[in-house]
């Protein structure tokens, strides 16, 4: 029986002896130590992390990327190589596939699922004694496509992100971060899930990103690259997004886009000349040249109108109009219409344009935008007729209660029906928009609208919109005067000589509230204390108060 028993354990020794795997020492090349910085140099986290290809190709886990502006992998012999980009990322895994400068030798990736029972080994970083074994004990599915172990094995100290390896020596996951050192279970997300990450067009301005300052790399798709372009405009800082456009160029030298695109930041810097050429490429790279002669000419015509106090002579209206005309023989569109109307505007050629915007009402561009060009066409031919027609064509292109998209058109009409002398209409514009504007009002509103009350005779208005103006700039005296002017017009003296006071209290050096408190005491009958205050006034250099001093004496 004895005897029995030693065989069989000596059976047993060979299969131990082998329990390492013939792959252990060349996969070793392919798994590094990753290492991520702050801007000041200082160590922001390090990890592992394996190659997927041979061109630089990496995963990790993104925990150590967050708030780093450069990182590093130190590879098995010891070579340290500069991460250059980010690839794509999955927080929810906390997994990255970034690119690093350099030839690498990659793992090679299972295409297929790990069956449950199955031996798996995980590889640390320059570790090939002692392989530590485990077993799969569950592989669910996420995204229809990919795996999530949970592997019987204990995960040694450091080892988050290094890969889980068949039998055949391919990845089959990568670790993950365990809840703590002694679980005796562990889990890994698949490998092949880990590779396909990337960034969409769309997802350049995902949350996730954006807590790294690491660049990211553009999509393979020009479309897609497009988009990201485009997306990260708004979100990227200036540098950033520069060297994205420049990544742009290298990847899709044929392609328009990026030119135009880095002839926006040239003009932003007012190298007028550089932008000039590279809209000139765009337009020779282009598939859709009516399109770049359309933001050519845009690009001009905001010059000319944003940017008039630095002179290129190479651009001029006239251009911008030659631009414009080439797009629209190309290919009739009523935006590239609307273009060479307002360039005609800026021209000062008021008919021809107000003939576009007119012919523009009857296609999809119809709108308040339209009407309102239109009416300003009529504003300066001298037609305040038609143009206040037009600003109600604009308005009627609304419906109550309004949204803040027609406030600058009711702002528009309200400043056109004060100088029509429509006053009562023009304070109804200036009603709604208040209640639209509420949160952007200030006092210079309501002075504005204090005037059109006081011309049209609505006095209660006008006292309760010149305090308000008073209450937001308690310290503009000017407003103290119109106040107490309005009172003295409507015989509250008492009030206006609170008023006057008040305005002397916050400034005893403007002339106004002496006259106006000597204005208000005399006709109330008091001249023995009015008329000194109104002589005071003209020490001051009041030029009215002499005029009242002699009236009332």
């Amino acid at each position: 029986m004895k005897k029995k028993i030693l065989l069989i354990l000596l059976g047993v020794m060979p299969l131990v002896a082998m329990a390492q795997p013939s792959w252990v020492k060349k996969a070793t090349k392919s798994v590094f130590t990753l290492k991520t910085f702050a801007e000041d140099g200082s160590l922001i986290g390090s990890s592992n992390g394996f190659f997927t290809s041979d061109k630089g190709d990496a995963v990790s886990n993104y925990t150590p990327f967050k708030g780093a502006s450069r990182a590093v992998v130190i590879d098995a012999s010891g070579k340290e190589l500069p991460v250059v980009s980010i690839v794509g990322v999955n927080d929810m895994y906390d997994v990255v596939k970034f690119r690093v400068n350099g030839k690498t030798q990659p793992l090679a990736i299972s295409s297929a699922t790990t069956p449950v029972s199955s031996q798996v080994w995980l590889l640390p970083y320059h570790e090939v004694k002692n392989v530590p074994a485990g077993t799969i004990r569950k592989a669910e599915t996420f995204q229809a496509e990919y795996e999530y172990y949970t592997v019987a094995l204990t995960m040694p100290a450091n080892t988050v992100s290094t890969p889980l390896i068949n039998q055949a020596g391919e990845v089959v996951g990568l670790m993950q971060q365990p809840a703590t050192d002694k679980d005796t279970l562990s889990y890994a997300v698949s490998a092949r899930f880990a590779d396909s990450l990337k960034i969409s067009g769309f997802g350049m301005n995902e949350a996730t990103l954006l807590q790294t300052k690491i660049k990211k790399e553009l999509p393979d798709d020009q479309k897609e690259a497009v988009l990201a372009l485009y997306m990260a405009s708004s979100r990227q800082d200036s540098a950033s997004y520069v060297n994205m456009v420049e990544d742009f160029i290298r990847k899709f030298p044929k392609a328009a886009d990026g030119y135009m695109y880095r002839a926006q930041i040239e003009m932003s810097t007012n190298n007028f000349a550089a932008a000039e050429k590279d809209m000139e490429t765009a337009i020779s790279n282009s598939t859709q040249k009516d399109d770049t002669h359309y933001n050519y000419a845009r690009m001009i015509y905001n010059k000319i109108i944003f940017q008039a106090d630095v002179p290129y002579d190479n651009w001029t209206l006239d251009k911008a109009l030659e631009e414009i005309r080439l797009a629209n023989t190309l290919n009739p569109q009523p935006t590239y219409r609307q273009m060479e109307a307002n360039i005609l505007f800026g021209q000062k050629k008021y008919s021809e344009a107000y003939d576009i915007y007119s012919q523009l009402t009857n296609t999809n561009l119809k709108g308040a935008e339209v009407y309102f060009s239109a009416a300003r066409c009529k504003e300066m031919l001298k037609d305040s007729t038609a143009m206040l027609a037009l600003l109600d064509s604009a308005m009627n292109c609304f419906t109550k209660p309004y949204l803040k998209e027609a406030a600058p058109y009711l702002w528009a009409r309200a400043q056109a029906r004060l100088q029509a002398k429509k006053y009562r209409e023009a304070i109804s514009d200036m009603n709604d928009y208040e209640e639209l504007m509420v949160a952007n009002i200030n006092d210079n509103f309501y002075y504005l609208r204090y005037q059109a009350e006081v011309d049209g005779r609505l006095y209660q208005q006008a006292l309760n919109d010149i305090t308000r103006a008073i209450v937001m700039n308690p310290k503009e005296t000017f407003y103290y005067a119109e106040k107490a002017s309005l009172e003295i017009r409507v015989g509250l003296y008492d009030n206006a000589i609170a008023t006057a006071k008040e305005s002397i209290s916050v400034d005893a050096n403007d002339s106004d509230g002496y006259l106006f408190l000597g204005v208000a005491q005399c006709l109330k009958g008091n001249k023995k204390e009015g008329i000194p205050n109104l002589q005071k006034a003209k020490d001051m250099g009041n030029l009215q108060a002499e005029a009242l001093i002699e009236k009332y004496k």
